[in-house]
């Protein structure tokens, strides 16, 4: 029998949470006679399945594969791809959230708070200023090029990724003020070009720089995704519109990302991380080489070519990332073995 005191959960509010949602669904679509319209778009909600369990077992928004499923799929606007990703997120990812808010699991807390302020200003700013001036074939490529290389990256370093156990501790101050630069940085960028992303640089972060376990930097990139979305399509709102169709794929998707998200951070404590973190890696690359072809006549040669540097750019990156957190990870062991060196000599 263990002798850990169990931490103390309030699933309750996540219970609410769902009454509140689903209360609000069947309003728009029963009161307002639209459920023929969630019936038109099953298929996204069929897709968005698989999209709200990976959204909440590993580092990568439902948009995942929303994006790819209405962009390369069905032929939507690359526009349309992004701001449904917002929306179906601002409701999977919440859910998923709360839930492991409810849960009481580990969070990065001092770098996610950082995050969730960089994010709040980065995002409109990039929602209001990047995005429009960036061409739909361009954003079709940076969500390509950025996936894969995600995914590439597990495929070689699972085995450590997966091994990592707790997380090195720096400094408060400082990670605060690195989940700060991830959030106005990858806001502004990848985040609002895509609608997705922002999840996956501040979880790569963690576990090749901070070494974090698996339970502690997935949840935190859950969390800051769903900040991001809600951010997201709340600016687009307020301020530029939504594509035409967003609405309509939102409401045969929402109820199932409301449930399949929490389902995935629920489901992968009983089948393990590594699995899950494989599949979704073979599919990010899977799209990258999907991407290509369909786009091979707009692409060229030259294109193609300049997509596979792009990929290796990304690599390189996350290497010299892995290889800085080494020497901080080794110079924190070292000040903490000088710190207890006194009291070990003194004893002696």
């Amino acid at each position: 029998m263990s002798l850990v005191p169990k931490r103390k959960t309030h699933l309750w509010i996540w219970f609410l949470w769902m009454a509140l949602f689903f209360g609000a669904w069947s309003w728009l679509v029963f009161a307002h006679d639209r459920w023929q319209t969630a019936r038109d778009h099953w298929p996204i909600a069929l897709a968005m399945a698989l999209g709200s369990y990976a959204a909440g077992s590993t580092p990568m928004g439902g948009g995942t594969v929303g994006f790819p499923i209405l962009v390369l799929l069905f032929q939507e606007p690359a526009e349309l791809g992004r701001d449904f990703s917002f929306a179906v997120q601002s409701i999977g990812m919440t859910s998923a959230s709360i839930f492991i808010l409810a849960r009481r699991q580990p969070l990065a807390w001092a770098m996610l708070k950082g995050a969730l302020i960089g994010a709040l200003f980065g995002t409109p700013l990039g929602i209001l200023l990047v995005a429009p001036v960036v061409p739909a074939l361009w954003i079709k490529l940076v969500f390509a090029v950025v996936w894969a290389s995600f995914g590439l990256l597990h495929l070689w370093r699972i085995g450590e990724i997966a091994g990592h156990q707790g997380m090195t501790e720096f400094d408060e101050r400082w990670d605060f003020r690195v989940g700060l630069t991830i959030g106005l940085l990858a806001g502004a960028s990848v985040a609002s070009v895509t609608g997705v992303g922002i999840d996956m640089m501040l979880y790569t972060v963690l576990v090749l720089l901070c070494r974090a376990d698996l339970k502690i930097a997935i949840p935190s990139s859950v969390i800051i995704m769903a900040f991001t979305s809600v951010i997201g399509i709340l600016t687009k709102l307020c301020f530029t519109g939504v594509r035409p169709g967003v609405f309509e794929n939102w409401l045969a998707a929402a109820p199932v990302v409301a449930f399949g998200a929490p389902l995935g951070a629920f489901m992968v404590d009983l089948i393990g991380r590594r699995p899950t973190l494989l599949f979704v890696a073979f599919l990010c690359v899977g799209q990258f080489v999907w991407t290509c072809y369909v786009e091979k006549a707009a692409l060229g040669a030259g294109g193609l070519a300049l997509s596979l540097v792009a990929v290796g750019l990304c690599l390189f990156g996350f290497e010299k990332l892995r290889a800085w957190g080494a020497i901080l990870v080794g110079e924190a062991r070292a000040r903490r073995a000088a710190a207890h060196a006194p009291g070990i000599n003194q004893q002696g």
